[in-house]
């Protein structure tokens, strides 16, 4: 009935998929006149053996209405979906078309999409076709025979129906695009209209009213409610479709899931899938992903029909589960009810969303999970998560046990824990850490990043495949703080990405007393991660399996993308800001609500009973058996004495103390090196240790200086950090150097990383190139970013004790946006959670005319954190300097030698116990022609020197020195070259310290009775009320018995630390040096 050479033509400028194109390779119609070249007995094969699949493409196209379509609605079982209604599948019969057979379909379907976006670009054999299939020809007639030769074409009946089906056709292109428009509008912005908020009060992304739910029922749409509440999904609401079109079945694009193993849907069952997926206790946010891979990943997770299933054994676990979760915090109420303790009671399901992760990511193969979180649900998670001893955490609500370790300690809710266990769920064994943090909301986000990443470096886990990180978080906290931007801006950065992290809010929908709407500016408060193109998944903290199903997605996101990751988990706060807060002062209508708010434990209790998955009496057996367990570790929490602070430490170091946490020796060993090591280490840093390596002219100076400076064995200030970290890889130390241009060096002096001058990105970083065996070494540009990368740092110190860790400022005062850090990790660390840190800052610091923001490090700020009483002199011991150091809670330096910079770096491994340490560093003293230090302050038998005595004329003549300056750090360069100048170098005399903290009494105490007859003046280029005056002038006068006044010379008072004039800070360097040598400035002056 078909002859070959009627074939319908193939689409203009396209090659056909059908065997007649391949044949002929020409374009051909029912109409053409030519004969093609192929015989009519291969066409009859054709013909024969591939009817079955053109006849099931023509069904796909025809857009038959439900009720010509739908013979049966077929239900494999049952079916439980998110709202737990059943499924629909729709089959359709197939039309019959003379010339449909064969596998040619794919031909068909091209013709038809390229019909679809344009009628023209077919051939007219084809454009007849079409249109009278979508225009509602029975089965059979959709297709015309070709008129006889010489027919008048216009004149034949069936072309002048074809001619009158264009109105419909114009109808069938824009109802299909509408549905696509439709099905991308719910993938976009059906999360706005999720039923995301337990309360029901609140919408979460701030609209004021959410319509009605879309999905009325099982069977059947409202128009009326689905026109309204599709206004906030698209423009024009139904994209033109109308009722009439519900029932119409449209062939689905390759961007939906939704059809399960159909491929073609009635619009009713689309909607209402799509109402399935995104718009009812689930929201996800992915569309600005730009990768089209993960796009599909997240749409096959949650259009999939029947997606979310759970067996009845997961069921009682996740109840199981939330019993514990929920009567911890009822115990907790019992027990202690006028005590702070940031309970979970409004997102209890917060606990087996985390085991949910947990336990994925273990059967995925990750064995140590590092989390950081705020105070809400803290004790919670450490019982429940971590599963630290209750009676331990009952301990610390007895006010009368005495802390029997060093230290201050820190609120319950602050403190950290380290465990290893059994994963029951894979059978493995994991390691969890919750790192310790302060009151500062999300300040330990890029703490935990570090120590994530330094686990993974330390277990040459390059892919994050062995360990991770969960981050909690709370809403206003995450939008408000500016630390979780940054910290989300390392996250894909190549020497900060920890491949990926999961974050869990738990959205309370209120910031203490501040509601959403004034508390920010973005719809949610998890916009943050889409900088970052993480996928948000909103969830309803009410439904616990909606969000076990999410956090299972989540971890299998990081699994297989190693990216970030966000769970919303939006809830409320049954109780005030604490446990003795009003909130009905401020938000009077939400607590109403919340006041009549059933239990989430109680609702899922109730579910599984109505399902038969448990037994009343199951229930109330689980509950009886948590609530024995907590009141047999409350018993046994009686008899504890003392509390132990380091029964809570979360990053233990095995080996490096005794077992009772003490160091092993109080003694440091010699910080020199031997004259060969020194040559070697010079050797490879004046020289490029690979072939074929072409570096820039002015880098060729720069080698040449330093290869002679080690002909003449000495060292500048780089060289000897060179020196300094390339003996300590020798020695088996990871040495990592971070900041803002540290590779090269903010002033061009470090350049440890060498460019190619003619191949992008080939470097080479020659300190890698030192020794066969040695430690990596690993140098890197961090992000403009301060924050967020000490805190990344000071994380990755805490891992281990064996490695260097330095972070480096641009300029020294830009260490007060990381202020923080410093503040509440850095400086009080030990005390408050017994963590041992050796973190060095690296502060570029200078008074050189270069205005106020690139001058002054504030040291002030730092010494005036230090814990040594100014008042009270130690007692001067055989081991008084390591004893110093152990009992200081950080060590400040301003070293004035490229040698003591050596010596104070190799100081900071070799010491048997880790103290942070704070580092004043030059500027111009870099290329200064005498600061420069020989091999020989260098070699075995030398030390750091915390203070450098005058070794002058005066030191010859004590007792005729008339004035001794004690000072530090750049300024003592200046004094010299004045005193020279003036001829003062046997009146004057000149002593550095430094080691400014802990402050070096005997030092100071040895210089004072050296020069008995004269004026003891500190001088410092500083303006008086900062700098290190009012540090040392106390200390000077106890270690002197307060006989002796303290003078001052310096610049004055000041708000600013510098002028921005440069005639200013000269005029101000003349007026103290004249003070400075002016050997009758303070006679007749009282003490």
């Amino acid at each position: 009935r078909f002859p070959c050479h009627w074939w319908p033509a193939p689409a203009a400028g396209r090659k056909s998929s059908g065997p007649i194109g391949a044949a002929g390779g020409g374009s051909f119609s029912p109409w053409t006149l030519e004969e093609p070249t192929l015989d009519s007995r291969r066409c009859g094969e054709l013909r024969r053996g591939k009817m079955h699949r053109l006849r099931t493409c023509a069904a796909k196209l025809r857009p038959l209405t439900a009720s010509q379509t739908v013979k049966k609605l077929s239900h494999n079982g049952p079916v439980v979906s998110r709202t737990f209604q059943p499924s629909r599948f729709y089959t359709a019969p197939v039309a019959s078309e003379p010339f449909l057979s064969g596998t040619s379909s794919n031909y068909v379907e091209e013709m038809y999409f390229a019909w679809l976006e344009n009628p023209q670009s077919v051939h007219k054999s084809w454009d007849v076709f079409f249109r009278n299939a979508n225009a509602g020809a029975p089965p059979g007639t959709a297709y015309q025979s070709p008129p006889l030769l010489g027919a008048n074409l216009a004149s034949l009946p069936s072309a002048q129906s074809m001619m009158v089906a264009q109105p419909n056709v114009d109808k069938l292109v824009e109802d299909h695009l509408a549905v696509q428009s439709l099905i991308r509008a719910y993938q976009i912005r059906g999360h706005h209209v999720a039923q995301l908020d337990p309360l029901g009060i609140l919408d979460a992304d701030l609209e004021s009213s959410v319509p009605a739910n879309l999905v009325s029922s099982s069977n059947g749409l409202d128009i009326a409610v689905c026109k309204e509440r599709l206004k906030r999904l698209t423009v024009g609401a139904f994209y033109g479709l109308d009722e009439s079109d519900l029932d119409k079945v449209f062939h689905l694009p390759t961007t939906t899931f939704i059809g399960g193993n159909e491929t073609a849907l009635p619009l009713r069952e689309i909607i209402r899938r799509m109402e399935m997926s995104y718009c009812q206790h689930i929201g996800v946010e992915f569309m600005f992903i730009n990768d089209l891979e993960q796009c599909q990943w997240i749409r096959q997770k949650f259009e999939t029909p029947s997606a979310m299933q759970f067996t009845g054994e997961e069921k009682r676990t996740l109840l199981a589960r939330l019993v514990r979760s929920t009567r911890f915090e009822e115990f907790l109420q019992r027990k202690w009810s006028s005590e702070k303790r940031f309970g979970l009671e409004g997102c209890e399901v917060l606990i087996p969303a985390l085991k949910t992760i947990i336990d994925r990511s273990s059967e995925n193969g990750v064995d140590n999970v590092i989390m950081g979180m705020p105070h809400r649900g803290r004790l919670n998670v450490l019982a429940n998560v971590i599963r630290k001893e209750l009676e331990q955490i009952f301990c610390q609500f007895d006010s009368k046990l005495e802390a029997s370790d060093e230290g201050t300690g820190d609120v319950k809710y602050h403190l950290g824990m380290y465990h290893r266990r059994i994963n029951r769920v894979s059978d493995r064994d994991i390691t969890l850490s919750l790192v310790a943090n302060p009151s500062h909301l999300e300040a330990v986000d890029p703490v935990v990043q570090g120590k994530t990443k330094a686990e993974q470096f330390y277990l040459s886990d390059t892919e994050g495949k062995k360990v991770m990180s969960i981050l909690l978080h709370g809403d206003a906290a995450f939008a408000g703080q500016g630390i979780v931007y940054e910290t989300f801006h390392l996250s894909d950065l190549p020497s900060y990405t920890t491949h990926g992290t999961i974050h869990v809010v738990v959205n309370n929908q209120i910031g203490f007393t501040t509601d959403p709407r004034v508390a920010r500016s973005s719809p949610y408060p998890t916009d943050v991660a889409r900088v970052v193109n993480a996928p948000i998944f909103h969830v309803n903290g009410d439904d616990p399996e909606a969000v076990m199903y999410v956090c299972n997605v989540a971890a299998e996101w990081r699994n297989t993308f190693h990216k970030d990751v966000v769970v919303d988990l939006v809830c409320y706060r049954r109780n005030g800001h604490n446990e003795m807060d009003e909130p009905m002062f401020t938000q009077p209508l939400m607590y109403k609500q919340i006041k009549k708010q059933k239990a989430v434990l109680k609702k899922y209790a109730e579910k599984l009973m109505a399902e038969g998955v448990v037994t009343q009496q199951e229930f109330e057996a689980e509950m009886a058996k948590y609530d024995k367990i907590c009141e047999e570790a409350y018993a046994r929490s009686k008899d504890e004495k003392i509390m132990h602070i380091k029964h809570w430490l979360d990053s233990p170091w095995p080996g490096f103390f005794t077992l009772d946490g003490q160091p092993k020796s109080m003694t440091c060993p010699s910080t020199g090196l031997s004259e060969e090591t020194l040559a070697h280490i010079g050797g490879v840093a004046s020289s490029v240790p690979v072939e074929d390596f072409t570096i820039h002219g002015g880098l060729t100076r720069i080698l040449k200086g330093r290869g002679e400076m080690v002909k003449n064995r000495t060292v500048d200030w780089a060289l000897a950090e060179y020196m300094a970290f390339g003996s300590l890889l020798n020695e088996g130390i990871h040495i990592r150097l971070s900041g803002q241009d540290v590779e090269r060096g903010t002033f061009s002096h470090r350049h440890h990383v060498l460019h190619d001058q003619n191949t992008d990105k080939k470097t080479c970083t020659p300190m890698n190139h030192l020794w066969p065996n040695q430690a990596p070494y690993t140098v890197c540009n961090s992000s403009l970013s301060e924050y967020g990368v000490l805190g990344f740092e000071l994380g990755f110190a805490m891992a281990s004790p064996n490695a260097l860790v330095l972070w480096e400022a641009q300029f020294g005062d830009f260490h007060n946006t990381a202020q923080c850090i410093i503040d509440q990790f850095i400086s009080p660390g030990q005390a408050k959670w017994v963590r041992q840190n050796g973190i060095v800052l690296l502060l570029p610091h200078g008074m050189e005319g270069m205005g106020p923001e690139h001058s002054s490090a504030r040291p002030e700020r730092f010494l005036q954190m230090c814990n040594d009483d100014p008042d009270i002199v130690p007692k001067l011991t055989e081991d008084f300097a390591v004893q110093q150091l152990y009992d200081a809670n950080w060590i400040v330096v301003n070293c004035s030698t490229p040698a003591n910079f050596f010596h104070v770096l190799r100081r900071q491994i070799l010491l048997p116990f880790r103290k942070p340490l704070i580092v004043f560093t030059p500027k111009s003293l870099l290329r200064h022609p005498e600061a420069k230090s020989s091999f020989d302050v260098m070699l075995p038998g030398t030390e750091f020197l915390r203070g450098i005595p005058e070794n002058g004329p005066a030191a010859e003549k004590p007792e005729q020195v008339k004035r001794v300056l004690f000072c530090t750090g750049k300024v003592y360069y200046e004094l010299v070259k004045e005193r020279k100048t003036r001829g003062l170098e046997a009146e004057v005399a000149i002593t550095r310290l430094e080691q400014l903290s802990p402050f070096p009494f005997d030092v100071v105490d040895e210089e004072a009775r050296k020069y008995p007859n004269a004026e003891l003046l500190w001088c410092q280029e500083e303006h008086k009320n900062q700098g290190y005056y009012e540090y040392v002038k106390p200390r000077i006068r106890a270690i002197t018995r307060r006989e002796r006044p303290v003078w001052y010379s310096g610049r004055e008072p000041a708000s600013a630390p510098a002028t921005g004039n440069k005639n200013t800070h000269l005029q101000e360097l003349k007026r103290f040096l004249e003070t400075s040598f002016n050997l009758d400035a303070f006679k007749n002056l009282g003490v």
